[in-house]
């Protein structure tokens, strides 16, 4: 049992080591300056995204890994998808998120959902899944 705890530490972190480096580059890409010695990046991208400097030095400095709060956050300042920091942070695969949705019955790469049932499957809270939808059909073709 010990062994495989020992595994299981020593697999969290290669893959905290990879996320870590892939932030560092999204980081330098986005302009924050993270290699000088006073390291204003850190700060900087922690403001940004509206979450604590300890959380962004942690991860910077390998020890580790953000809660899904704070990944969905630096996804938005650092311009990806919160889908793409949840899979390379290893927290889920991409059979966990599917690009394309599995609609059943035939309904294919090119199948619509509704704006309920892409409400439903974002997880909005139902008390928020009215607005979500009225605000949602303003941007599809008429009658759909």
């Amino acid at each position: 049992m010990e062994s495989s705890q020992r595994t299981e530490r020593l697999e969290r972190a290669g893959g905290l080591e990879e996320f870590a480096a892939w932030v560092e580059s999204l980081m330098r890409g986005r302009g924050y300056v993270i290699d000088g010695p006073r390291g204003g990046g850190k700060s900087r991208l922690a403001d940004d995204a509206g979450v604590h400097r300890a959380a962004v030095t942690r991860l910077l400095q390998r020890q580790s890994m953000p809660d899904l709060e704070t990944m969905r956050r630096l996804a938005v300042v650092l311009g990806v998808p919160l889908r793409d920091m949840l899979i390379r942070s290893g927290r889920l695969s991409e059979q966990d998120l599917p690009l394309e949705p599995e609609l059943g019955g035939g309904g294919g790469a090119g199948a619509r959902i509704s704006p309920e049932e892409a409400a439903r499957r974002m997880g909005i809270p139902e008390d928020l899944r009215g607005l979500f939808v009225k605000v949602a059909r303003q941007f599809l073709p008429e009658g759909s």
